[in-house]
């Protein structure tokens, strides 16, 4: 009992702590619809299944001991990040009459996006595999670990896709439109600078 509610205290001060992923699904349930915000929050719900799989098959140990693998993968998340983030940067203001004609994010792209801001998240991949290795005991089955895994993703698809409903409600997004394309550079100067200190962060873990 203690152990499953160290594992689920934990899971939730992470999955609320504003990162990479809070800055994503905001971003797109703002600017493009609730639709697009839920299944963005599916995306990374998706691309921590990758980080749980990986780590109940033993990769994450590897990981966790590979200073080289482990900088690849900050590496790769930061550069996917700064890219989102100078691609939003750019965004220009849009006239009233031209709201309703900017193209939304597809469903495919809004998945995309949510899980490959998650799946390439190092600072993902340090809080699954360290639960795991210091939190789960050696002796825990692979069936209550199994379950473990099930709630991290659950909790934060649930998060993510609340986030989601919350800032696509119409009275939020009627407030928030007219002023669209500082919404995307607040978020693109977030995802900036998460990418940057993901980059420049020391490699000690």
């Amino acid at each position: 009992m203690t152990e499953l509610l160290a594992v689920m205290a934990i899971t939730l001060l992470a999955v609320i702590s504003p990162g990479p992923d809070f800055a994503m699904v905001s971003r797109n349930s703002l600017l493009s619809s609730r639709r697009t915000g839920v299944l963005t929050a599916i995306g990374i719900a998706a691309g921590v299944c990758v980080h749980v799989t990986y780590t109940l098959l033993g990769v994450g140990l590897l990981i966790q001991q590979s200073l080289w693998l482990f900088n690849l993968i900050k590496l790769s998340g930061a550069a996917y990040l700064i890219f989102l983030g100078i691609k939003m940067l750019r965004a220009k203001p849009v006239l009233d009459g031209e709201v309703a004609s900017q193209p939304h994010l597809s469903s495919l792209g809004a998945l995309r996006s949510g899980f490959l801001t998650n799946a390439l998240n190092p600072k993902t991949t340090i809080f699954i595999v360290s639960l795991f290795m210091q939190v789960v005991q050696p002796g825990t089955s692979l069936g209550v670990q199994l379950g473990y895994g099930a709630f991290i993703v659950l909790a934060h698809g649930a998060w993510f896709g609340a986030v989601a409903l919350f800032l696509s409600t119409p009275a939020v997004r009627a407030r928030l439109l007219a002023v669209r394309h500082w919404i995307d550079r607040v978020f693109g100067a977030l995802l900036v600078g998460f990418g940057a200190l993901l980059a420049f962060s020391q490699a000690s873990r």
